[in-house]
């Protein structure tokens, strides 16, 4: 009762007034924190009936003061229920807004807390509180509805991408077998991703917007070294080559994923024509399912890439757009797709359009080489560079190509490599530069 002449606003259960007040009268006791504290505006917070504010004179009967209705959700964990009614209130009380709306903002992340796992985490976004406040859910039990966790997931990211440049040397089986043409052994391929990492430090020069693709199977020690400095790591998952999907550790994707740090986005090359086989796209969609699922339990960006070409069958200008329609509609929602030259600005235009009509906080799409040439390359990163949703690139053979059968057959050293490849990564980063900025030279 000391420090309530102090506040401006005080908060509590019937309970935790009783306490304040000195007596087990509810409506006494709210009187007496009246006397303590004459202006404070008085909130009673009543779990499923709301809460009752009360910013005057205290009435006869509780019912006349401002009531701010509950939603009906099933009480699943009530630890941060009042973190949660404090951060609504406060949203709306801060802004000025009336004090009944204040109440139905608190109630409403309240209700949220309550009916998820976790504490702070379990709070709404302003994104998501909205959608909630105006469309409501068909689910009880709100970490149930999928629509409010893919919003919960998306609109409260810990970490910004505005672009991302990425040097892609994740590459295995490649290696593998430029190694054994070489005739080299395998701990050549750790030493040689080494040299990658060396060619996207020097290009670095206090860039925030760099990135690598890297394994863990031959890049764990360079993986180590690139990890907390800032820079966009993605990690593959995928076996390589495989299709129908594997994954190179086995199937115990929970376990592989809780070794990883949590930057390490995870990426899945996923082979995918939306004409493909009802049976292989099932196969495929159900695979990326159980991934997705690994991922946001362990709180792991998913980056999932398409690659429509190995079937054969014809790519047309709605072909990318179709495919990511298709995953979408199956409850897929990566963070970032990784995704091959549409081919033309009409095709850009239908996966952008459609990626935005499905998931309009996605990271954003990065651009694949296909070991192009870097002429080749510059005209697909000038289509590229004209659509928003398209944050940059993950180039791999393109840069290190030509330094790998080189490097791996003795023709040229260490320092010869590095140069190469950081000459080659530097092009690109410039060309996408003058893409973004509407340039040619």
């Amino acid at each position: 009762q000391t420090i309530l002449p102090l506040c401006d606003v005080v908060v509590g259960t019937e309970e935790e007034l009783h306490i304040a007040g000195g007596s087990t009268d509810t409506l006494a006791a709210i009187r007496t924190v009246r006397e303590h504290a004459p202006d404070a505006l008085i909130v009673c917070k009543r779990g499923p009936m709301g809460c009752v504010a009360f910013p005057g004179a205290i009435p006869d009967d509780i019912e006349e003061g401002i009531k701010g209705p509950g939603f009906p959700v099933d009480v699943y964990n009530v630890l941060g229920a009042g973190d949660a009614f404090m951060s609504g209130f406060l949203r709306g009380y801060l802004r000025d807004l009336p004090v009944l709306e204040c109440c139905r903002l608190a109630n409403a992340c309240g209700a949220f807390a309550v009916s998820r796992h976790g504490c702070a985490p379990a709070i709404p976004s302003w994104i998501e509180l909205s959608h909630f406040l105006e469309h409501g859910s068909p689910e009880r039990a709100l970490r149930k509805d999928r629509t409010l966790e893919q919003l919960h997931w998306s609109t409260n990211r810990e970490r910004h991408f505005p672009q991302v440049l990425a040097f892609a040397f994740d590459h295995r089986s490649q290696l593998e077998a430029i190694a054994d043409e070489a005739g080299v052994s395998r701990p050549h391929i750790a030493h040689f991703k080494s040299l990658c990492w060396l060619a996207v430090e020097r290009q670095r020069q206090g860039r925030s917007d760099l990135g690598i693709l890297l394994d863990g199977r031959y890049g764990g020690a360079t993986l180590a070294k690139a990890t907390g400095q800032g820079i966009w790591i993605g990690r593959p998952i995928e076996l390589p080559g495989s299709l129908p999907l594997r994954f190179d550790d086995g199937p115990d994707l929970g376990r592989v994923l809780r070794e990883w740090p949590r930057e390490h986005c995870v990426k899945c090359l996923a082979f995918y024509h939306p004409d493909d086989p009802a049976e292989l796209r099932e196969l495929q969609v159900e695979r990326l399912q159980i991934l997705q699922d690994a991922a946001r339990g362990t709180f792991h960006d998913l980056l999932i890439e398409i690659i429509a070409s190995k079937s054969g069958l014809p790519e047309e200008t709605t072909t990318l757009a179709r495919a990511i329609r298709q995953l979408y509609g199956a409850g897929l929602f990566p963070d970032w797709w990784k995704l091959p030259d549409p081919g033309s600005d009409a095709a850009w235009r239908a996966v952008a359009d459609t990626v935005g009509a499905y998931d309009p906080h996605c990271r954003g799409i990065l651009l694949l080489g296909l070991e192009a040439p870097e002429a080749t390359l510059e005209e697909a990163f000038r289509r590229a560079a004209d659509q928003p949703i398209c944050k940059g690139f993950a180039v791999g053979r393109s840069i290190f190509g030509s330094a790998a059968l080189d490097w791996f057959s003795g023709k040229i050293d260490d320092a010869a490599a590095i140069d190469r490849m950081a000459a080659t990564y530097g092009r690109l980063i410039e060309a996408w530069d003058r893409a973004r900025a509407g340039g040619s030279t």
